[in-house]
């Protein structure tokens, strides 16, 4: 059984010029090379309610799917989005660190402020009641 269903055509003989330039022996083709053109699609004479009437309109010619153009532009908007999430984790981090290191400061003034100290002043909770009545009069 025979695997290749194409056989290998053998390569052309090549002579040479006098002056060394190559040129190929091979028989000249009949007819020019042509650029392949899809047939024109004739539209489908139908009546209205027949499946045909439910099928979409066809293209005028196929067109080449740019999958490289798409990978790329996915690539970039991919990129572009890591790099803002990237800028704005790095805002929030600041923006935490800044109210933390606000929140710090803070603190320490009250506890300056209202901490009991050791020696006198006004720590402690101390409750005095003076009465002074005048009996000389």
């Amino acid at each position: 059984m025979n695997h290749t269903p194409y056989t290998q055509q053998p390569a052309a003989p090549v002579l040479h010029a006098p002056d060394g330039t190559p040129y190929y022996a091979a028989p000249p083709t009949t007819a020019p090379l042509a650029l392949y053109q899809p047939a024109a699609v004739l539209p489908a004479q139908h009546q209205p309610g027949t499946p045909a009437s439910y099928l979409p309109a066809q293209a005028d010619a196929p067109v080449r799917d740019p999958w490289p153009a798409r990978l790329l532009a996915g690539g970039i908007g991919l990129g572009a989005a890591g790099v803002g999430v990237g800028f704005l984790l790095q805002t929030l981090a600041a923006a935490t660190t800044g109210l933390g290191l606000l929140a710090a400061v803070l603190a320490l003034v009250w506890l300056l402020k209202n901490g009991s100290s050791s020696g006198g002043g006004r720590g402690g909770a101390v409750n005095v009641q003076v009465n002074v009545t005048n009996r000389n009069r």
